[in-house]
This record gives C-alpha cells, sequence and structure tokens, in this order.
C-alpha cells in the first residue's frame, strides 16, 4: 500500500492488520520475541473503542496507553496514519516478497515454513507452493519430507475451495458499521440480509436491505461510507462496494414490500422454495413483493404483483399469511422449522443476554494476554455473574512454553484463588486438557481434580478415520474428571477441517456421563456448528456457548456462539453457562 490517505479512513482493522503482517514476516525471518508482542497490540488495537487513526492524529503519545502499544510501535501507528504504509514493513516486504495471507491459509504452512521454502525455492505464492508439491521439491528442502510435502498438496485444495468466503466475525462488524452509516433521515428501517443475517460461519458477500422512499439519497450515502475502499457500481436502487476486502450489496425497496424482501433475500434457498410450496397449497403467490391471493387477479400486467397483496411490509405479515409465527433467520434451513411452527412448536432460542458466564478462557499464564485479575474483572465488566480461568495443561497438541504443568497448575490455583476472594463475581479454576490420540487425557495428573471444571479438547492428531475419531471423543466424555468436551472437531475455518465424528453417539455419551459440548464462539472455530449443535440436542446433550477467550475484548465472541446455538435450535435450558452459579456447580458435580 503506498501514497497519501485519508486517516478518517483506516480503521482499527486496518491498522490491526499492518502489525499482523509485521509478525508473520518477522517469524518468517525466524526473528524471536517480536511476532507475538506485534500479535498482541494488533488484538488490542483491533478492540479498542476508538478508532487509533484519530488518536495518532489528535494525542500520540495516548497511543501508548493502549495494552501492549508502547513507543515503537505508537510510532508506526502515527506514521501508517499519515501516510497509508510503514516504511520498516515495506522494507520486510520487498524483503521477502511473498502472499502470506494465501500461502499460511493451507493447512500445516505457517510463516516459518513460508520462510524456508521462500529461500530454499523461491516460492512467493499458491501457484508456486502447488507446482513445486507436484514436482516433488518441497521434500528436498531440509526439514520437510514425502508426507510433508503430501500434507501440503492436499491443504492447497481445500485453501482453494475456502478462499472466496469470509468469516462471520471478520464481516458481521462491518455489517454492523454498515448499518450504523446508513441511520440517517432517508432510511425508514435497514437491516442485513442473506447469510450473515443466518449467522452462517462463512459469508460470500453481505447484502443489506433499504427501506426507504429516497432511493438516490441512499445510494449516495451508501456509496460514500468510510470504510468502503472501492465503489464497484452505484445506480437507481442497488449498488455495491468492496470494503475490507469484501464486497458489500446494497438494495434499496418500497416500504410497503420491505418484509418480503427481507425474507425472500434472507433464505436459505430451500427454506423459501419450501414456503412457496405452502403458499401454493392456498392459492397463493410467495415472492419478494409480497404474498398475493392469485384468486383475485386486479392487473394481469402487474408481473410478480400479480392478484390481491395480503402480506410485505413485515416479515412477521409474510408467514402470518400462511397461518404461521415468524421463525428466526437462524433456523431458516429447512430442517424442521417450518413443520415445527406449524404445529407450534418452534423453541424459544437462547439470546445473547441469557449468558450468565463463560466456562473457557485464558491467561498469561498459558497463551493468553492478560492477568487471572483482568480477565475476572473483564467478565464482571462485561455483566457476567461467574467467569472460569481454564489455562492450557502442557501435552500432546500444547507447545511446550504454553502449557502448563501440574507444579504451575497448583501455583495457579493460589493466584486464582487469592482473586476470587476479592471478585465481584464468582469464580471458578479450571484447565484446557488435552484429549490424546487414544481418547485419554494429557496431563493424566492427580491435579485435574483438584479444579472446579475440566475442559477436554482435541488438539493434535485431527486427521483421523471418522470412527477412530468417534471412539476418541466418546473416550474422553466417559473419563469422570471431565466436564467439558471443547472444540470437539479441532477445526479452525479456512485453516484446517477437524475431526469429522458420529456427533449423535458422543453426544448420547456426553448426556449419560453428565459432560457439556462446547459450542467455541471463536470465529474461526465455532465448533460445534449449527447442524452438529441440532443433531447433539436430540441425543440429549446439553451445551456450553464458551468463548475461549485469550483478552478481554474476545469475551464479546459470545455473540457468534449465541447465534450458533440457534441455528441448531438451542433454548436457555440446554446451555449449561445459561444457568446460576449453583446450577453450574451441580452440573459439575
Amino acid at each position: 500500500m503506498t501514497g497519501e490517505r485519508d486517516p478518517p479512513g483506516i480503521t482499527n482493522a486496518d491498522v490491526a492488520a499492518q502489525f499482523e503482517a509485521f509478525a508473520d514476516l518477522l517469524e518468517a525471518k525466524d526473528v524471536e520475541y517480536k511476532p507475538r508482542a506485534y500479535r498482541r497490540a494488533a488484538e488490542n488495537i483491533r478492540a479498542h473503542a476508538r478508532p487509533v487513526a484519530e488518536i495518532a492524529r489528535e494525542d500520540p503519545d495516548a497511543l501508548q496507553e493502549i495494552d501492549r502499544v508502547g513507543e515503537a510501535i505508537a510510532e508506526k501507528i502515527v506514521e501508517y496514519a499519515e501516510t497509508g504504509e510503514i516504511g520498516e514493513l515495506e522494507e520486510l516486504r520487498a524483503e521477502l516478497p511473498v502472499d502470506m495471507a494465501a500461502l499460511t491459509s493451507v493447512e500445516g504452512v505457517g510463516p516459518k515454513t513460508v520462510g524456508s521454502l521462500y529461500d530454499a525455492l523461491g516460492i512467493t505464492d499458491l501457484d508456486d507452493l502447488e507446482a513445486a508439491a507436484r514436482e516433488g521439491k518441497i521434500q528436498e528442502v531440509s526439514g520437510f519430507g514425502a508426507k510433508t510435502e503430501q500434507n501440503i498438496l492436499e491443504g492447497i485444495e481445500f485453501a482453494r475451495q475456502v478462499g472466496e468466503r469470509h468469516l462471520l466475525g471478520e464481516v458481521r462488524p462491518l455489517a454492523d458499521d454498515a448499518l450504523a452509516h446508513l441511520d440517517v433521515d432517508a432510511v425508514q428501517r435497514v437491516e442485513v440480509a442473506g447469510s450473515i443475517r443466518r449467522w452462517q460461519e462463512t459469508i460470500g458477500d453481505v447484502d443489506l436491505l433499504v427501506a426507504t422512499g429516497d432511493d438516490a439519497a441512499v445510494v449516495d450515502r451508501f456509496v460514500e461510507w468510510p470504510a468502503a475502499d472501492e465503489v464497484i457500481e452505484a445506480g437507481d436502487q442497488k449498488a455495491s462496494v468492496r470494503a475490507d476486502g469484501a464486497r458489500v450489496d446494497l438494495r434499496a425497496v418500497d416500504p410497503s414490500e420491505f418484509g418480503a424482501a427481507l425474507q425472500y433475500f434472507t433464505g436459505d434457498v430451500d427454506h423459501n422454495v419450501h414456503l412457496r410450496n405452502v403458499a401454493i397449497d392456498r392459492d397463493l403467490k410467495m415472492n419478494e413483493y409480497g404474498v398475493f391471493d392469485v384468486t383475485v387477479v386486479e392487473d394481469p400486467d402487474a408481473g410478480q404483483r400479480v392478484g390481491e397483496r395480503i402480506a410485505g411490509e413485515t416479515e412477521q405479515s409474510m408467514y402470518a399469511a400462511l397461518d404461521l409465527p415468524w421463525i428466526p433467520p437462524e433456523m431458516r434451513r429447512d430442517t424442521g422449522e417450518i413443520e415445527a411452527a406449524a404445529s407450534g412448536e418452534l423453541p424459544a432460542l437462547i439470546e445473547e443476554g441469557e449468558i450468565r458466564g463463560d466456562l473457557h478462557t485464558h491467561t498469561e499464564w498459558s497463551d493468553g494476554n492478560n492477568t487471572v485479575a483482568e480477565m475476572v474483572q473483564a467478565a464482571a465488566d462485561f455483566g457476567y455473574d461467574y467467569h472460569a480461568v481454564t489455562d492450557h495443561a502442557a501435552g500432546a497438541g500444547t507447545p511446550p512454553a504454553i502449557g502448563l504443568d501440574s507444579t504451575e497448575v497448583r501455583e495457579q490455583i493460589e493466584t486464582v484463588e487469592a482473586v476470587a476472594a476479592d471478585a465481584p463475581i464468582e469464580v471458578f479454576h479450571g484447565v484446557e486438557a488435552n484429549v490424546t490420540a487414544d481418547g485419554g487425557l494429557s496431563p493424566d495428573a492427580d491435579v485435574l481434580g483438584e479444579l472446579d471444571l475440566v475442559i477436554a479438547s482435541p488438539h493434535a492428531a485431527l486427521g483421523q478415520d471418522y470412527e477412530t475419531a468417534t471412539e476418541r471423543l466418546v473416550g474422553a466424555v466417559e473419563d469422570p474428571r471431565v466436564d467439558v468436551l471443547g472444540h470437539p472437531s479441532g477445526r479452525l475455518i479456512h485453516d484446517r477441517p477437524g475431526l469429522e465424528f458420529d456427533v449423535e453417539r458422543v453426544a448420547r455419551a456426553a448426556a449419560d456421563h453428565g459432560v457439556a459440548l462446547e459450542v467455541n464462539a471463536n470465529p474461526h472455530r465455532l465448533d460445534l456448528w449449527g447442524d452438529a449443535v441440532q443433531r447433539a440436542l436430540d441425543a440429549g446433550a446439553t451445551i456450553a456457548i464458551d468463548t475461549d477467550a485469550h483478552s478481554p475484548p474476545e469475551l464479546a465472541y459470545v455473540r457468534y456462539g449465541v447465534h450458533t446455538a440457534r441455528r441448531g435450535w438451542a433454548e436457555p435450558a440446554d446451555v449449561l453457562n445459561a444457568r446460576d452459579v449453583e446450577g453450574v456447580r451441580e452440573f459439575l458435580g
């Protein structure tokens, strides 16, 4: 990125991305310490309440009040805000001219691997990587082998498949910013539509729907959105821009048809087709303009608006015209929701405000960014009744520098107890142990029995076959020390697919042994996912919606977990941490 740039257009995400790029390039060059410092600074910059570019312009010294931002990083923020680039970063990019984002999207390829392959083979992008792997050149590089080369080749195919979609957690804040920008007099109603409104885990384009009587004013306002990097097109009623790499589409509609358009463009397609068939059976026509009684033909030249319109202004009216209650967008997947609505059996889905605490978080004792006291206070400020400290235990899948051994866990017990004594909320102390390849726990230590809860998570051996993976997870939930099965598949969306397993069988075992299955709310995980949540609940399991937070801002990830659970029809009674403190203690035994 070169040239002058208007500071107000620089978002915190822009600034954070610069330091994440710094970290990747430094790690690729095998520089120690600095990469982690830059990543921690990036996390706090991204989550900061005020635009840091504004702070850089108005009071540069105040930048150092942001956690993990020291003098050197603050100077770089100022430089970026003033010029649109950071000289030192551009020098690094010139030294290592690689497509870091594309290459590291391949499972098993991290920045250090990128650096090694560039030095040895001059690999700069996915095409170079694929060609080298097919020609057998990677296994000839020191530190690599035939198995690694084959894994990279398989990972390239997966990376290409997911490359066109964005994580929900990346684009939902962008969509929220667009909604706020469109809060003007010309807009009567505005809402997201499409897969983002259904809270799908990955998103293609961001769709915005606006009810207005002044289409031109709305389109003009939209294309002036500060986050927009490029205007793709701008017509009379539609416009498209690109922001942070995502395409954002706007459609303006008449207020009398807003509900119909919102229902239609929210989808998904199977849900809509099913609804249209219900309408046809009633001599009605349902489309993006409303519900029409086609037995009354008012104007044969009216196109899609043939008949007497009986609904369209609101979504509720669209469903009511078919004698159905409104169906939450997350449920619109044609997995029985229309039948449930028709029989009056729609669930009362869990709401964001009903989560009362987080049962899976990390501190600086392992790989988190903050102290125990800081995380507990952040949870209290978030409005929670309780909070669990669950740092990584040493063992399979946890880097030695991160995992706590039994002695360190016992030392942490004293720290947690001291914080809990003065905390404004209840504090649970646990640990995130590792599920070994054969379903055991690592570490297999007595200290696990001294804690309030044990989360068991798979972190390694994620390429197991279906039956082996199922046996492994069943073995973990049958261990009497385990309270929660953390991110059961171990997947990282866009990075690795994770375990495939029999959800119903694992869920039945979890129900039988009093173990909750986690819906990990980190946008990179969302594990369990919507369909798996529905199958797990049908099998009688309890779920826990946790964030796996490594810093206070990440507690806000809970929204993604709640909406993922809603995709699986979860009600408050299904969710462990929708219970009060005593309810959680009772479950933990």
